[in-house]
């Protein structure tokens, strides 16, 4: 571990939970249902909890085989989850968000790790991990908020190509802003990792620099893919919401 990393006591961490219940109980008090956030919030430390252990593990292998697997389990997973506005319909599209999470992920993680960083090995997994992560995340919710806004739109009666361009519009916005706010209104989770390490802060631009880039590529052209195959079958996800 870097010396310059001070390790936070779990008494202390406990403390960042205060205004996690303060909305908690602000839902309580409005009468919404809690049910949701707590359930996020137990599986949120359950699977970090997991994740940690697991990466340990995961960092110390030499084995090629074993981080393909691994990046294809988050690349199902995240082409799962990614349809869940779409309640009955997953199953039906999920071959398409699958197809469109791996079209736009695989082939960025590829040019980010081998070319740009030059990862050596190509597979390491201290790597290719926590950047297939970035990726795959944000290319997962770039696709949810596009097939939730295609299948509204599609409801409300806009023909198909209407409801892509709509749909692939709001998926754009939280990248769009996210470029527009960096070093401005924010400093990203990567780079303020690494400046708390001890890194070089311009050296750390460079990294967000490039995770910025594959972020933002990646969700884009895995929105695209998704809308352009799912406005095939507008049909679908009209039948859904009748």
């Amino acid at each position: 571990m870097n010396p310059s990393v001070e390790p936070i006591p779990l008494a202390r961490l406990l403390l960042i939970f205060i205004p996690v219940l303060v909305v908690i109980l602000i839902q309580w008090r409005w009468s919404l249902s809690a049910r949701t956030t707590i359930y996020g919030i137990t599986r949120m430390l359950a699977q970090l909890l997991a994740v940690g252990y697991v990466l340990v593990f995961f960092f110390e292998t030499d084995s090629p085989l074993l981080v393909s697997m691994i990046l294809l389990v988050m690349i199902s997973t995240a082409s799962w989850i990614a349809l869940r506005p779409l309640g009955a319909q997953r199953p039906r599209l999920y071959r398409i968000s699958l197809a469109a999470i791996t079209i736009g992920g695989l082939p960025i993680l590829a040019l980010a790790t081998q070319v740009v960083i030059d990862v050596d090995p190509w597979y390491s997994p201290r790597y290719l991990i926590p950047l297939a992560g970035m990726i795959l995340a944000n290319a997962m919710n770039s696709v949810s908020i596009a097939a939730e806004r295609y299948q509204s739109e599609i409801t409300s009666g806009h023909t198909a190509q209407e409801a892509r361009l709509t749909a692939m519009q709001a998926a754009m916005i939280p990248l769009v802003n996210s470029l527009m706010a960096v070093g401005l209104v924010s400093l990203p989770g990567m780079m303020t990792g690494q400046v708390l390490s001890g890194v070089s802060p311009l050296i750390a631009v460079r990294y967000q620099i490039l995770v910025m880039c594959m972020l933002f590529g990646a969700s884009g052209i895995a929105t695209a893919y998704f809308l352009y195959w799912s406005s095939r079958i507008p049909q679908s996800l009209k039948k859904h919401s009748a």
